[in-house]
Order: C-alpha cells, then structure tokens, then sequence
C-alpha cells in the first residue's frame, strides 16, 4: 500500500506542523498544497488521497472547490476534511457529501486520524484491484446511473465527451471503454477511429453504448468493429451482467493466448 497524501492547506500553524508530524512518523510521505486550482491540478498525480485543512478561507475558494468536485468525480480521488462543523458545511455546500470521502471535525484525536486515513487506503488499494472501465456519454444523468450500477464490481471513471476520452486515455489505460455513439463534436465512431490509429492505446477494448436497436443501426454499428455494443435502454442486471461476461471471455481467451505459447 502506497502511502502517499496531498494536504491541502493555507499558511501554516502548530496544528498542520503536528499532522505532517504525525503521517510521516506514520509511514506516510506527504506533499503539500495551497487550495489554488492550477497548484492542486500540478500536484494532483502524486497522490490518489487529499487531505484538506480548512479554515475561514473556503468562502473564498469556489473555482478550487468545483475542481475538487469535478476530480472527486472523475478520477475517484479519495477526499478527506477537516474543519469545524460549519467549514465542512460550507465545502459541502459545492462538493456533496457523498463524493467525501471522510470528514473530521476539529478537536479530533490524532491517532484516530492517522488510522481513518490507513483504513480509506487500504480500502482504495483493494478497490484498485478492479478492472477500470471508462465511461464516456454525455448524458450526465446517464452517466451518473450506469456509473452506481458498475460501480459495486468495477471502478468507474466517468467523461462526458469524445475529447475527454482521449486526454483520459493519453494518460491512462483502462481494461474497457464504453463509448457512447452518439455524441456532439466528436462521435463515438471518431473516438474509436483515434483510438486505433494509436499504437499506445490501440490495443483497450471498446464497447459502444448506442440508442438504436434496429437492424440497420446495429449493422452500422458494427461496421466499425468495436469489441461490441450494447444498448442504452437495457436494465441494470442485463447490463452488468453483460459487463461481467465480455471480461470473463477476455480472461480465457487470454488464458487460451497463454496455453498455445
């Protein structure tokens, strides 16, 4: 388990020397941000846990606390605050109290801290283990809904357009995409068609998310070999189970790859 967090804070004070005391007395190494924007987006690789200080200063950090929400969503970085009653409020007056982690309000036990913070690693270490499926749609309510099927199974990183997708997977490497075909700007087709054109990425599985079930649509669909399609007006236990059945082939046909080697 990598122990490695971001805490986020404004100036320092006897408190916030004490934590960083303490999580790296804890085996933990820690890098350190102020709650600007472009400063926790430079930073935001090097840690997959935040830990963030507050103080009277989150009235002030609206742009910041929609960039935390937007990541916390997205890229599934674990969110920890700590604050007074009211400050916590406030951050969740923008960052909804499910996409938090953990929050402690202050006076707090360190202790107690330290081994909250070893719990959500732990967990998130064994949550890595999943396969990661990149959805892209956008449709945010859609999204949202597939997403909380999956994500009991899979972990789950949502984009809502073709152009994330690829800055996404320039970085990244997920075991499955599930492509909307229909999008504005940049199509399904044309993601798919980038994809491929790519020797880095060529290879990740793409499954297309499509609206029409008819037998031209379908036809068409499948014209641009994706590794499948599935429709959009499908109930939860068909879907997941779809998902479920296309990485178990995956993994015996890897096995057979294995075998004749």
């Amino acid at each position: 388990m990598k122990k490695k967090i971001l805490l986020i804070h404004k100036g320092k004070s006897f408190m916030l020397n004490t934590i960083v005391k303490n999580l790296t007395d804890s085996g933990y190494e820690v890098v350190e941000s102020a709650p600007v924007m472009e400063e926790v987006a430079e930073r935001k690789k090097e840690a997959e846990l935040f830990l963030m200080y507050l103080g009277d200063y989150v009235d002030d950090l609206a742009g910041t606390l929609v960039y935390l929400k937007d990541i916390c969503t997205e890229e599934d970085k674990l969110l920890v605050l700590v604050g007074t009653a009211a400050e916590i409020e406030t951050v969740n007056r923008t960052i909804p109290p499910a996409l938090v982690a953990a929050t402690v309000e202050r006076p707090f036990e360190m202790k107690k801290l330290v081994a909250q913070l070893d719990w959500l690693l732990e967990a998130n270490d064994d949550l890595a283990r999943r396969k990661n499926i990149l959805l892209v749609d956008d449709d945010s309510t859609f999204l949202k809904m597939v997403k909380g099927w999956l994500s009991a199974k899979y972990r789950v990183t949502i984009v809502t357009s073709g152009v994330q997708a690829l800055m996404y997977v320039a970085d990244n490497t997920p075991d499955l995409i599930l492509l909307d075909y229909e999008m504005p700007v940049t199509s399904g087709p044309q993601v798919l068609e980038m994809i491929r054109s790519e020797a880095k990425v060529d290879s990740i599985p793409v499954i297309f998310l499509t609206g029409k079930g008819d037998r031209e649509s379908v036809l068409k669909v499948l014209a641009l070999k994706p590794d499948g399609y599935l429709l959009k007006s499908m109930e939860q236990p068909k879907l997941v189970a779809a998902i479920d059945d296309f990485f178990e082939k995956q993994k015996y046909q890897k096995l057979h790859d294995n075998n004749i080697q």
